[in-house]
Order: C-alpha cells, then sequence, then structure tokens
C-alpha cells in the first residue's frame, strides 16, 4: 500500500553505491532498526536473507530474494509479516562524475491495523533509511 520513490544524485561511483546496498550482511552496523541479518543460498547473481528489524517492542524476521544485476538490485519479499514487498535500487554513472540513484519500495502489512499505524511513519522511516545509506558512503568512500 505506501509506495515511495526517490531519485538521488551521489558523488560515488555507481558500482560503489551498488556495492554498499548488495552488502546485505553489513546492514545491521549502519541502518536503523536492523538488528541482524543472515544471509543463504548465494550466488552471483542473487541470494536470500533475513534480516530482523525491531524497535522499541516490535521484532520481525523479513525474509527476501535478492537479485543482482547490473547497476540494479531488487528484493522482492519471501517470507515474514507482510502481504507484499518489492524494493528496486537502480545505479547509473554521471558523465561529470559521480551517479544517480533511483529507488521504489511498496510494500502492505498483512495486518490491516499495524499497516494504519506504520502507514504515516512510512515516509520519515525511508527517509531516514537512505540517508543512512548516504551516511555509510561517505564513511567508507570519501576518505579516497
Amino acid at each position: 500500500m505506501p509506495k515511495f520513490i526517490e531519485d538521488r544524485t551521489f558523488p560515488y561511483t555507481a558500482q560503489q553505491m551498488f556495492d554498499l546496498v548488495a552488502d546485505v550482511k553489513e546492514y545491521p552496523n549502519f541502518l536503523p532498526w536492523c538488528i541482524g541479518a543472515r544471509l543463504y543460498n548465494i550466488k552471483e547473481e542473487d541470494f536470500y536473507a533475513d534480516l530482523i528489524i525491531g524497535f522499541k517492542v516490535f521484532r520481525e524476521r523479513f525474509t527476501s530474494h535478492v537479485m543482482l544485476s547490473d547497476g540494479k538490485i531488487e528484493i522482492d519479499y519471501v517470507k515474514g509479516p507482510l502481504q507484499y514487498l518489492h524494493n528496486l535500487w537502480e545505479f547509473e554513472d554521471l558523465p561529470e562524475g559521480g551517479s544517480t540513484l533511483h529507488f521504489e519500495v511498496d510494500f502492505e502489512f498483512k495486518n490491516k491495523i499495524f499497516q494504519k499505524m506504520v502507514g504515516g511513519l512510512f515516509t520519515e522511516a525511508v527517509h531516514r533509511m537512505v540517508a543512512s545509506f548516504e551516511a555509510r558512503a561517505e564513511e567508507l568512500y570519501a576518505k579516497g
């Protein structure tokens, strides 16, 4: 139900940003509310990930299928408290340097009451998540 689309420009290469987002095992180190990550069935072009998301008394495990291709990461929901989830990250180098990000996330909770409660916080949470990736990129790449 909530859907969020954002386009951003970064001073880092598309490959750097792609590598950052694809490194799901590192999410608990910088992503708000992510307290655990486990990857399995890892292949060159895809893998499955269990993320544990926690906030106050709320704690849930989400299983997703992560698909990697040239400059694009797609994430589809497999199991957890959602009805569905689709997430897309597309990176492209800019001729003058840096890169662009096209980001989309669309999901719906199974529990309609919870959906209404979270709906108002959704945009703020997604902005915070994208900002966390940006801060992580600065931490990793700005020195070089």
